[in-house]
């Protein structure tokens, strides 16, 4: 059975990406779908989607490349179409850190389940965890301190203000459970 390099496959998954995406948009013209109408932002969620199909595609350092990329713009769609359906656009003050760090991780994890290599798995697993994390921080800041959507929510200070001292303490102890004895 004769084998392909690597960059024939990339080739031919997005060859075959292409082409399903351009006959099902040529199919929605003839039955007069209005794709816009629907939702624009999977505009950007289809070429996110079809990076990280073109990573696991591709693999190796180049695959790993292509699904940081993937998922970044996958998570931008997705954002997008949130904000699209509720009207909250104002959430950019905070939703940024689902898009990155958090879309960074989101690629490193898509790729790791999708080609079983459990090192980006564990990469990408804490990178997410940083985008979410900053994710909550900032929203229950922006929306619960401030009430950029809306009034704010009662407690919502001492609320963040607990979680910074908690996650001060971790960092701290982190630091010196961690510490090397010095040469």
């Amino acid at each position: 059975m004769e084998t392909r390099p690597k960059e024939q496959r990339g080739m031919l998954v997005l060859g075959g990406l292409l082409l399903v995406v351009g006959v099902l948009a040529l199919a929605g013209r003839g039955l007069g779908i209005d794709a816009f109408e629907l939702g624009w932002p999977l505009f950007v969620i289809v070429p996110g989607i079809l990076l990280l199909a073109l990573a696991v595609g591709v693999r190796g350092p180049g695959g790993a490349a292509l699904a940081v990329p993937g998922g970044i713009v996958t998570m931008v769609g997705i954002v997008l179409a949130i904000q699209n359906a509720t009207g909250l656009w104002a959430t950019w003050a905070y939703a940024w850190a689902l898009v990155a760090p958090g879309g960074v991780g989101v690629g490193l994890l898509a790729y790791g389940f999708l080609t079983g290599q459990r090192e980006f798995i564990r990469a990408g697993l804490p990178v997410l965890g940083v985008g979410l994390g900053l994710f909550l921080g900032f929203g229950l800041f922006f929306e619960g301190v401030l009430g950029l959507n809306g009034p704010s929510i009662v407690g919502a200070e001492s609320l963040l203000a607990g979680g910074l001292v908690v996650l001060g303490l971790v960092l701290l102890a982190g630091g010196l459970l961690n510490r090397r004895p010095s040469a």
